[in-house]
């Protein structure tokens, strides 16, 4: 007998009426009507089973200290790494190992088991290094947490940044980050640049840039990203976060940055929640938003992901790990309304950061791992337009997470007694494939 039997779901690709088997921790079989039993079955009444999201840039170090030591007034991006560096000292390991775990609980019940969080390694105590170490050892049984060496204070501009980061990779940190836009001129940025990228290269790692992470038009640190990634044969292994910068600048320059990108493998991040709160702060009207060119970007190759960034910390005040939340203002910002547009926007925080993570056996088919998660809709634009509940998570073929369907009991005269916001149970508008 198996473990567990998904029956009459409908999988993103539009496929309806299928059975999931999982098995020792695996999906055995992905067919309609399956003939086998199973331990527990769940009936998914036509419902959308999904791979669980992924976040593909995330500060879990920094994470629910809104208000410490005090609110962000201005709103901008420098005032928060301000805070930031304020509110460091202060903090211990156990603050944050605790708010951490706390944020984690939130993500798996959200569907959201893979969270690649960038670590300030500038501290040269490694406090956060070390917490973090500890909370990904202790959720790895339910949620895959990648680490991200960031030397938030700028690795040529902060005294011993690059001997703490390598500090970090050698405890453990998965991936090499950097903030070029941060220090102290265009040319130190390009140098460390060069400099995060060969250490990556000699190391076998992945990279993963805050890059250009700003209003001004010739912050481009991507060209540079790219041209090493190219240099160095780590096309597929590098990712450009934020790329703010390219939503204000000329798009002749942009028409030859963007198959550059695409040419050197390097994937984009874009975090549509924080990159319009952020940006464009010191305009007037019309007032940027700043979130870099997603379609440009996806319909070029470049892959995109989506990233929640920040959950109440310095730099945003709101957030709930909800993946459905942020691929919504991602479409909203980018005017992705088309039907396919608004599945890429589902891709994007599912399948596209997967890939970018490099996470083993994610997906919807035979022998990958039974991780998902069981929505309340259809399809995945009536998932993003509901946000969803989570009906179930699963992990490893084991339900570890559930949620009530949403609901709402009215008493209206000659209406009827409760609320169904799904529009295709309505007879208002069918469920359509892309």
């Amino acid at each position: 007998m198996a473990d567990l039997l998904i029956r009459d779901a409908v999988l993103p690709d539009g496929r309806a009426g299928v059975d999931i088997l999982c098995d020792g921790g695996r999906i055995a079989e992905v067919a309609p009507r399956i003939g086998a039993s199973a331990a527990r079955t769940i009936d998914a009444q036509g419902m959308l089973v999904s791979p669980p999201f992924v976040d593909a840039h995330f500060h879990m170090d920094s994470t629910l200290t809104y208000g410490m030591p005090r609110v962000n007034a201005s709103g901008t991006l420098l005032e928060g790494i301000a805070l930031w560096g304020e509110l460091k000292p202060t903090l211990t390991q156990e603050a944050i190992v605790d708010r951490a775990l706390v944020y984690c609980d939130w993500a798996v019940g959200k569907g959201l088991l893979a969270i690649r969080s960038h670590v300030d390694t500038s501290d040269p105590r490694l406090l956060a290094v070390e917490a973090l170490l500890q909370v990904r050892e202790r959720v790895k049984p339910y949620l895959d947490l990648q680490l991200v060496a960031f030397p938030q204070d700028g690795l040529l501009r902060s005294p011993g940044a690059l001997a703490s980061l390598k500090r970090a990779l050698d405890l453990g940190v998965d991936v090499v980050g950097g903030i070029p836009h941060f220090e102290r001129t265009m040319a130190d940025g390009a140098e460390s640049v060069r400099i995060l990228c060969d250490l990556a290269a000699d190391r076998g790692l992945r990279v993963d840039l805050h890059c250009d992470e700003t209003d001004d038009p010739m912050s481009r640190h991507i060209e540079t990203l790219s041209y090493h990634a190219q240099r160095l044969g780590l096309q597929g292994r590098v990712a450009g976060s934020h790329l703010t910068s390219m939503h204000s600048m000329d798009s002749y320059y942009v028409s030859k940055l963007i198959p550059l990108m695409r040419e050197a493998g390097v994937a984009a991040i874009a975090n549509p929640l924080i990159n319009i709160t952020l940006q464009g702060r010191h305009d007037g009207y019309p007032k940027r938003r700043g979130m870099t060119r997603v379609p440009e970007l996806i319909a070029a190759g470049v892959p995109v992901a989506f990233g929640h960034d920040c959950v109440m910390d310095p730099w945003y005040p709101l957030g709930s790990g909800d993946m459905l939340e942020v691929a919504s203002m991602g479409l909203h910002v980018a005017q992705m309304t088309g039907r396919d547009a608004m599945h890429q926007c589902f891709a994007a925080v599912t399948s596209t950061p997967a890939s970018i993570l490099g996470l083993e056996g994610y997906g919807l088919a035979q022998g990958c791992r039974a991780d998902f998660v069981l929505l309340e809709a259809r399809d995945p634009v009536e998932a993003i337009r509901l946000r969803a509940a989570r009906l179930a998570v699963v992990r490893a073929g084991r339900v570890i997470a559930t949620s009530a369907p949403s609901r709402a009991a009215l008493d209206l005269p000659g209406r009827p007694p409760a609320v169904d916001w799904m529009a295709s149970r309505n007879g208002l508008a069918p469920t359509a494939a892309p």
